[in-house]
């Protein structure tokens, strides 16, 4: 009598559906390197040029060329010039008939754009307004109403992604928005709110992926990926850096190796609520002294004594017309943007900083 303590072994049918599992996840891996590989590159490569970049042979590359290309994925191109005797290599890029679809909700604007995989940007639309403590439902209709006007203009693409940004930390695992001070917004899935007005327009585009097809994230998380990606799986000039979004507040994210460092649940980064005073002004947050009350939009317009939709560009022109309260309202704004970003990058030791919106106008 033979005993089996839980080794055992295999039947073949379980051998069969193994064997084709890994299998079938090799082609996918295979299929997205090889995806990556052209998207990556400044300049169309041909197959030889992925199969010597990949290590894989031309015949395995050619074939997984076919598929993303009948796909949509990639797009031959004609080749630029005949330099020598024979036929030309048909030089790769990516394709131009899938898109993603990305949505904001900010303090002072609506805003949705489709871009292919190239990074073309198929169109987009920004409606401007003061956002600040408007209600949740039907701002997410009028950027439900600006989706479809997008995704009308880019008739003929087909949707493989959709994402939306927030002004707030936002959960990583359930896409809800946790808190959103300067929108007022708290304890809401905004994916819900958008459903009746995206869902039926996205299932006409929409491959089916399964969960919900709109992936919800923190602004500055998703404006810094855009720093770290010089264009869709192309990487940028910096891959280690911190990044600020100058807003109506201001929002932060870290980034290693490319990647955005979101924490545990996804709330790192939120820089413009560190204390530079203890002493200083009352907080939407319910804090005082922070960064946002120095160096947020309408903090510096204020102590600037300009109007509150002063446009960024004319708050630069201010500042650096010469000595005023512009000027000194930049100051200070950057003697508090010193003590915050100071302890940011000794604690997280990365070597540079990125200032976006209006923080990178006035520096």
């Amino acid at each position: 009598m033979s005993t089996n303590w839980g080794g055992g072994h295999a039947s073949p049918s379980a051998t069969r559906l193994s064997a084709g599992a890994r299998q079938s996840s090799l082609r996918e891996s295979n299929l997205a390197l090889v995806a990556r590989t052209v998207c990556a590159s400044s300049t169309p490569v041909s197959r030889a040029g992925v199969a010597a970049r990949t290590a894989m042979t031309r015949s395995t590359v050619s074939r997984l060329v076919d598929d993303l290309v009948a796909a949509g994925v990639l797009a031959e191109i004609e080749p630029s010039s005949v330099t020598g005797p024979g036929r030309p290599a048909t030089p790769l890029a990516p394709g131009t008939a899938l898109a993603a679809l990305g949505l904001q909700v900010n303090a002072s604007y609506l805003a949705a754009r489709l871009v292919d995989l190239s990074g073309r940007v198929v169109a987009q639309r920004v409606e401007y307004d003061d956002l600040v403590g408007c209600e949740p439902g039907p701002t997410l209709a009028r950027l439900g109403e600006l989706s479809r006007q997008v995704l009308a203009e880019g008739r003929g693409v087909r949707l493989v992604g959709a994402g939306l940004a927030l002004p707030g930390i936002v959960s990583s695992s359930s896409g809800r928005l946790l808190r959103a001070p300067n929108l007022g917004w708290s304890d809401l899935v905004p994916a819900e709110h958008l459903a009746e007005h995206l869902d039926e327009h996205l299932d006409e585009h929409l491959d089916a992926t399964g969960g919900s097809p709109l992936r919800v994230g923190n602004e500055a998380d998703l404006a810094a990926l855009t720093v770290a990606l010089a264009a869709p799986g192309r990487p940028g000039r910096l891959a280690d850096f911190v990044y600020l979004s100058g807003e109506i507040g201001i929002g932060g994210a870290a980034v290693l190796d490319g990647r955005v460092m979101a924490g545990r649940h996804g709330w790192a980064g939120e820089v413009g609520h560190v204390c530079v005073d203890p002493d200083g002004p009352g907080c939407r947050c319910g804090s005082t002294g922070c960064l946002e009350q120095y160096a947020g939009r309408q903090a510096l317009l204020a102590a600037a004594g300009l109007p509150p939709g002063t446009a960024p560009a004319q708050f630069a022109q201010e500042a650096r017309s010469g000595p005023g309260p512009a000027r000194d309202a930049v100051a200070r704004a950057a003697w508090a943007l010193g003590i915050a970003l100071a302890g940011v990058v000794n604690v997280l030791d990365i070597p540079a900083i990125v200032l976006g919106g209006h923080l990178g106008q006035v520096a």
